[in-house]
């Protein structure tokens, strides 16, 4: 009987030891999620407002880089945009790739944003989604829009902003590229 109840003191241990280590995983994703490395450009294919597709292998060589994460009916991007137009100029020497992940089939939603924000006088602006593939948002981890990151003219990290920055601070890390 002796050992019987010292197996039984063996087994509640074990189970208890095992709750415990659960328990303490459970709290882990109070913790900051491991970013992974986005110093590169990240490897995007988007279908642009006009139906064509672009990809890195389009950007222009030697000119630094924009890429906003967006949703065209986010109030927070469409803020931005706001800000952004008035001081259009301090952004006309970088590359601006606007991406979103609404369904292809709509695009309509693309070429209403492109429309109301003007964006067609930007020659430096493209738009276009990634659809359901989910790419560039991955490859941020995007949890809200917009999502900025900046590029210097080697395709290199500048800086990310996971929230939208005001504008004088989004020229001041243009002018770093």
């Amino acid at each position: 009987m002796t050992t019987f109840i010292t197996g039984m003191k063996k087994l509640l241990l074990l189970f208890s030891l095992i709750i415990v280590t659960g328990c303490t995983h459970a709290q882990a994703p109070n913790q900051a999620p491991n970013k992974q490395d986005i110093t590169n450009i990240p490897p995007f294919h988007i279908l642009r407002n006009d139906s064509t597709w672009f990809t890195p292998a389009n950007l222009k060589k030697n000119r630094p880089v924009m890429i906003i994460y967006f949703s065209p009916d986010c109030s927070h991007c469409q803020h931005l945009m706001y800000e952004m137009k008035p001081k259009m100029k301090k952004f006309g020497d970088i590359q601006i790739v606007m991406v979103t992940f609404i369904e292809p089939s709509m695009l309509k939603a693309i070429q209403v944003f492109y429309r109301d924000f003007d964006l067609a006088k930007y020659p430096n602006i493209t738009v276009g989604t990634e659809g359901h593939t989910y790419v560039v948002q991955k490859y941020y981890q995007v949890a809200t829009t917009p999502y900025i990151a900046i590029y210097n003219r080697k395709g290199k990290l500048v800086k990310a902003f996971e929230k939208a920055p005001t504008i004088n601070e989004l020229i001041a890390t243009v002018k770093k590229t």
